[in-house]
């Protein structure tokens, strides 16, 4: 969801106006059921709204070319804010972010609540039950079950980061497999350059492209040295937030 929550709520109660239209709330309510990314547009000056999708307004607020190309900026970057030439709050509406990490390990560990505070919905996909009862995730939601399995049933989208943390092909592969057919935004996988050459090479074998190796990062996460686990938490989950937002830009 996007930021200014606090400032949209001071702004338009002091200006007078505090009520949603009636026809917006509940355009409104349906892209929230059906978790698509909307925005609303209040003129905090009249208090005419207007609801934004897909690039079309729909209200008793019209807007300008100029509005419209700044809303469905914001809309992009996933980013509330004030128009202050025209005095307008547009206010974006959309499901959290989500990472999926395969493999309950030390990294995993460390990765998940880092990526939760970023606002991302975190969850964990390891099929060996012993490493997920013995991790310290107790907290994130966990899928026992084989990679490809638990992304089938997650159904990644343009808004899901992929995350491979095993080290093991007969885990990693599948996943990789998987997160390729998807439009998830960001897909990386841990392992030296020597093992990722070796990744390609099987992946090529299952019939993908340079341009399908294209869309994955590896080794994984910013070179930033990092060499403990939270410390290449870190640069994974750094590396996922400048995707997120060079996407949307």
């Amino acid at each position: 969801m996007g930021s200014g929550a606090g400032l949209w709520w001071h702004s338009s109660c002091v200006r007078g106006a505090c009520r949603m239209k009636s026809s917006v709330f509940d355009r409104l309510h349906e892209a929230r059921l059906s978790k698509e990314v909307c925005a609303t547009v209040t003129n905090l000056a009249t208090g005419k709204q207007c609801f934004v999708q897909s690039g079309k307004a729909d209200g008793d607020l019209e807007l300008s070319s100029s509005d419209v190309r700044s809303v469905a900026a914001m809309v992009a970057a996933d980013v509330s804010d004030h128009i202050a030439e025209t005095d307008l709050f547009v206010r974006v509406y959309g499901p959290n972010y989500r990472m999926i990490i395969i493999g309950a390990v030390h990294i995993a560990q460390a990765l998940a609540p880092m990526a939760r505070l970023a606002g991302f919905d975190v969850t964990v996909i390891d099929p060996r039950e012993a490493f997920v009862q013995a991790s310290r995730l107790s907290d994130v939601e966990s899928i026992t079950d084989w990679p490809d399995k638990g992304l089938a049933r997650l159904k990644p989208d343009s808004r899901t980061a992929i995350v491979t943390l095993t080290h093991d092909p007969k885990l990693d592969d599948p996943a990789l497999v998987a997160a390729l057919k998807s439009e998830a935004f960001y897909i990386g996988s841990l392992g030296s350059k020597r093992t990722h050459a070796k990744r390609f090479e099987r992946l090529t074998e299952k019939g993908f492209s340079d341009a399908d190796f294209g869309r994955i990062h590896g080794p994984v996460g910013l070179d930033i040295g990092a060499k403990t686990p939270s410390e290449i938490a870190v640069s994974i989950l750094s590396e996922v937030v400048a995707i997120r937002r060079l996407v949307a830009a």
